[in-house]
């Protein structure tokens, strides 16, 4: 099932999300259901704040950067992972700028320094630990989505500058005035529920 995306300004995009546990109700569909949402919106991660849940899951398919053609991104052919309770134990290497995107800010896109390699730790969807190093791109995406489990947006890693230039946009996504082709989930105006 397609889920709306949750845009800018939903409160639930701002909360540092919570551990689950092999118990949580109807996690393989909720998972099956952010798959469907993230390749509905043409996305290569989503995670469960932008599908209005504040806990720490997240999806990644990167193949779409191996389609393009790139020979550095080729090793991403294969990169599909579910994140759950995902932890970065270790943060590495020099920053490098990367043009990035959200689901939930869309046409918005602005260069965004991060480390090149990270270690974290967490559970795949079989609930089997791992302890694994990423680097260059792969890191990349999942620094992304890591931070939306952290209540942080690649908007917030911007300059001041940066952010006072594309504020216009925030508010107006935030207030519903976007054209995108997928579902989105807009903040509720006050006196509305």
């Amino acid at each position: 099932m397609i889920l709306p995306v949750v845009a800018y300004g939903d409160p639930v995009l701002r909360k540092e999300c919570k551990d689950i546990d092999k118990d949580y109700p109807k996690l393989d569909a909720f998972i099956a259901n952010m798959w469907d949402t993230m390749y509905n919106a043409n996305g290569v991660g989503l995670a469960a704040p932008q599908a209005g849940r504040a806990i720490r899951l997240f999806t990644i398919d990167a193949n779409p950067f191996a389609e393009e053609g790139e020979e550095d991104f080729e090793f991403l052919k294969d990169f599909k992972r579910v994140f759950i309770n995902a932890e970065i134990i270790e943060r590495r290497g020099e920053e490098w700028a990367f043009n990035e995107g959200c689901l939930t800010i869309p046409d918005v896109h602005e260069d965004v320094f991060r480390p090149e390699t990270i270690v974290m730790e967490y559970y795949d969807e079989n609930w089997e630990f791992h302890t694994e190093e990423f680097n260059g791109l792969a890191a990349r995406v999942i620094q992304h989505e890591y931070d939306h489990i952290e209540g942080i947006l690649f908007t917030d890693r911007l300059s001041s500058l940066k952010k006072r230039l594309i504020k216009g946009k925030l508010t107006s996504i935030s207030k519903g005035k976007v054209d995108v082709d997928y579902n989105m989930r807009f903040p509720l105006k006050k006196g509305r529920q």
